[in-house]
C-alpha cells in the first residue's frame, strides 16, 4: 500500500524571495514606517557596509520595489522611498508572515486562513 500524501500546512514558496532576505526585509521594514530615508540614514540604522546596502537597494530598485532620488542639498545626497508596488508587496508578505506565526501558535490552524 502506498503512503497518503500529506498535504503541507503552509506553502512557504509564497514568500516573497526578495524581500525575505534579513537585510532587505530590514531595509523595506524602515522605508515602510516613514517616506523616505537617505542612504546614510539606512546605513546607520542597519549597520550595513556601502557595499551591502548598495547591493541590497539595488536589487530592489531594479525590482521596482524602491524609488531612488538624487539631489544636492549641501551636498550629494540620494533618498529611498517604497514604490506604490513596493509598498503593495510588502503588505502582502507582512501577511504571509501573519498566517505562518498564526500556525506556528498553540492551536494554530491553516483551516481558519
Amino acid at each position: 500500500m502506498l503512503p497518503t500524501r500529506h498535504e503541507p500546512m503552509f506553502d512557504f514558496d509564497k514568500l516573497d524571495k526578495i524581500i525575505h532576505e534579513k537585510s532587505r526585509l530590514g531595509i523595506m521594514t524602515l522605508l515602510a514606517a516613514r517616506p523616505s530615508w537617505t542612504f546614510q540614514d539606512l546605513k546607520a540604522e542597519l549597520e550595513l557596509s556601502d557595499g551591502n546596502l548598495v547591493t541590497h537597494l539595488r536589487m530592489l530598485h531594479e525590482n521596482g520595489y524602491v524609488a531612488v532620488t538624487k539631489e544636492v542639498l549641501d551636498r550629494p545626497q540620494t533618498s529611498y522611498a517604497l514604490t506604490s508596488k513596493g509598498r503593495k508587496l510588502f503588505q502582502e508578505y507582512l501577511g504571509i508572515l501573519e498566517q505562518i506565526v498564526k500556525l506556528g501558535r498553540p492551536g494554530g490552524d491553516s483551516q481558519d486562513s
